[in-house]
């Protein structure tokens, strides 16, 4: 491979791996609010446990996602250099918000939410985990805001040594922007609802003493994911046809080409239709509790569904960056002109050190989430306030 051809893969490495971690991370964040939503205003010990179950595979995928997200934005200011220097004063900005964002604001108030449980009244402790969740969705919103000019570029004009920013609103409001940020945020309750389901199926089918907490746990993932889908699929619907419409040389490979973008198009749709089938019948079989507790095949079938939306999502991820070919900023800068002057030995190690570092990072992430997954929920605990009693981690 030459020099473009490994920087290309690379960034599909590094950015393809983060978004399979922010999927889970955007899903579970909303799951554990609501939940502790329940807990704080109900007075609920059942979810006051489910808030501390789930909370913990949340800020282990969450951790995660922080390396991972590190180590993509260094790759991208090594590699593409050519696309800082011509669509740095346009996309510039909103990558920097999304940095303050994630790792100022979101860190900051994750680790009151984490260390706060004895420390923090009940009512901040709820709203700490609510602005978590928030500024995930800002995070998601600033990254899309530079990935969608990159689309459909809007809101610049050339200026002397590449683009200057004429229009901010344009810039903010993109469609390009908007609708992928809707369909993402529907995609990450899909991958909530599924990890919840699959890992309260596994706990199931090992006839766990904790039924009721396991058998509401999957009821949860069930009923968050069967919406999420048709939200999905809305969403979804109304990008193709901008697509159609802003994007004609995208379309052309969805409809007739034989691309790899063509391919991850029709792998996504593939897997949606093979999770949304399945989500009917689970929503269904989850209106009997003793369904739910007994039906051992569907626990089977719950857990060999976990890796679904993963699979949708990264492979339409790659049909909307892979479909814009050759461009990088679409029509005004090419692949070729964004990569970085660098030579075959030096993206050659890079390359192998950044998939060596994500393939630890996952494998590390997976193991976590196992381990912690397997472990269960705490014991009852007895007293006044189940909400704010005992230790996160």
């Amino acid at each position: 491979m030459d020099v473009l051809e490994l920087a290309r893969l690379q960034f599909a490495l590094t950015a393809g791996a983060h978004f399979l971690f922010v999927a889970l991370t955007l899903g579970l964040a909303t799951v554990v609010a609501v939940l502790q939503t329940r807990a704080t205003v109900g007075r609920s010990a059942i979810h006051a446990r489910m808030t501390r179950f789930w909370g913990r595979l949340y800020v282990i995928n969450y951790a995660m996602g922080i390396v991972t997200g590190l180590v993509m934005e260094f790759q991208l200011g090594l590699s593409w250099s050519g696309l800082t220097h011509f669509a740095g004063n346009v996309v510039g900005a909103s990558l920097a918000m999304e940095t303050l964002v994630a790792f100022f604001v979101e860190s900051t108030f994750l680790g009151l939410w984490v260390f706060g449980w004895d420390k923090l009244n009940r009512w901040a402790h709820l709203a700490a985990i609510w602005v978590v969740t928030l500024t995930a969705y800002a995070s998601a919103y600033w990254i899309l805001v530079a990935n969608g000019f990159m689309q459909n570029p809007v809101g610049a004009a050339p200026g002397g040594e590449g683009l200057r920013l004429t229009d901010a609103a344009a810039v903010l409001t993109n469609p390009s922007t908007l609708q992928a940020f809707w369909h993402v945020l529907a995609g990450a309750l899909v991958t909530a609802g599924f990890f919840l389901a699959g890992v309260s199926a596994w706990h199931l089918l090992r006839r766990t003493p904790e039924a009721e907490f396991f058998g509401r746990s999957l009821r949860i993932g069930v009923f968050v994911a069967a919406p999420a889908l048709f939200a999905s699929a809305v969403t979804g619907g109304r990008q193709l046809q901008l697509i159609r419409d802003i994007q004609p040389h995208k379309w052309a490979e969805f409809s007739d080409g034989s691309s790899a973008a063509r391919v991850g198009a029709l792998l996504m749709l593939t897997s949606f239709a093979a999770m949304f089938f399945f989500s009917l019948l689970n929503v269904l079989l989850a209106l009997s509790r003793r369904v739910i507790v007994t039906a051992r095949l569907w626990h089977v079938a719950l857990i060999a569904a976990i890796p679904l939306p993963y699979v949708a999502m990264i492979s339409g991820w790659v049909f909307r960056e892979v479909g814009r070919q050759p461009w990088v900023v679409d029509g005004l800068l090419t692949t070729q002109d964004a990569v970085s002057d660098l030579s075959p030995s030096a993206i050659r190690f890079s390359f192998a050190l950044f998939g060596t570092a994500f393939a630890v990072l996952i494998a590390v992430n997976t193991w976590l989430l196992a381990r912690q997954a397997r472990r269960g929920p705490d014991p009852v605990t007895r007293g006044p306030e189940p909400v704010t009693q005992g230790v996160l981690v």
